[in-house]
């Protein structure tokens, strides 16, 4: 196994995807695998799901590994879980992986997970100052990055716009849910990101999501200041960052306990 493989693993509300990360390349070097989340999430559950994925995308499993998780995290523990339930908070997830994958994990929210991976890799790859990363799905989420460093647990979804929380207006499924033409959708979008861009000014928007595979639909019709290209790590995005941040968080450590040799 090589130095630099990590295992990562992406959360979501739907379905857990694994797979072993190349951390120095930014790709996969095993086949993802993916299981649902079980229903209901628990805690117990979702360890369980966790051990029997880690098995099939992991034989043998790098000596580290990172999870996304889709909530707020502080020092490893879960602060929100919209899309898993309240008994998630107050949670040590860094302790809940540890014990299903038997290795040393760290974890981060998986906006910022995706945030890492594309501004490494990806659309913000050398763009020096503040990236923002957006993801257009169920709901918004955020990553900044501010020269390549995450600035983590933005919610910036959340902000208000006429009155109503931004996602309401300008999440992927408020078109769908409403039967939005993209002209419609994306004049709701610009709406958000001109709101955004009054608080941050950022140096460029990197959009994410399902959408970010039809850019050509809605970003032609988006005029704003900031640059806005859509994100290119695709469904690795969120597996690439937890790996990323795996290796940030504990690759030093897991290094330095190594006995030295004679």
């Amino acid at each position: 196994m090589k130095e630099s493989n990590v295992l990562g693993i992406d959360i979501g509300g739907t379905g857990i995807k694994a797979a072993i990360v190349d951390v120095a390349a930014g790709s996969l070097v095993s086949p993802r695998e993916r299981v649902q989340t079980p229903r209901p999430a628990t805690p117990e559950s979702l360890g369980d799901a966790i051990k029997s994925l880690v098995r099939a995308a992991a034989s043998p499993s790098p000596e580290i590994a990172g999870i996304g998780f889709p909530g707020v995290i502080r020092r490893g523990t879960a602060c929100t879980a919209p899309n898993l339930g309240k008994r998630w908070i107050g949670v040590n997830v860094e302790h809940l992986g540890e014990a299903a994958i038997g290795r040393p994990t760290a974890v981060i929210n998986d906006a910022d997970a995706a945030g890492l991976a594309e501004v490494r890799f990806g659309a913000g790859k050398g763009v020096a100052g503040l990236v923002v990363l957006i993801t257009l799905g169920t709901g918004i989420g955020t990553a900044l990055m501010l020269d390549g460093k995450l600035v983590p647990n933005s919610e910036l979804g959340h902000i208000e716009v006429r009155g109503t929380d931004a996602e309401r207006r300008a999440a992927a499924s408020v078109r769908d849910r409403k039967g939005l033409s993209w002209r419609q959708w994306a004049s709701a979008v610009e709406e958000y990101l001109v709101a955004l861009d009054r608080l941050l000014w950022p140096d460029l928007v990197v959009i994410g999501g399902g959408v970010s595979a039809e850019p050509g639909r809605f970003m032609p019709l988006i005029n704003v200041r900031p640059p806005v290209v859509p994100a290119v790590m695709g469904n690795d995005a969120g597996i690439i960052g937890a790996a990323l941040w795996g290796w940030d968080c504990l690759a030093a450590t897991e290094r330095a306990e190594q006995p030295k040799g004679l």
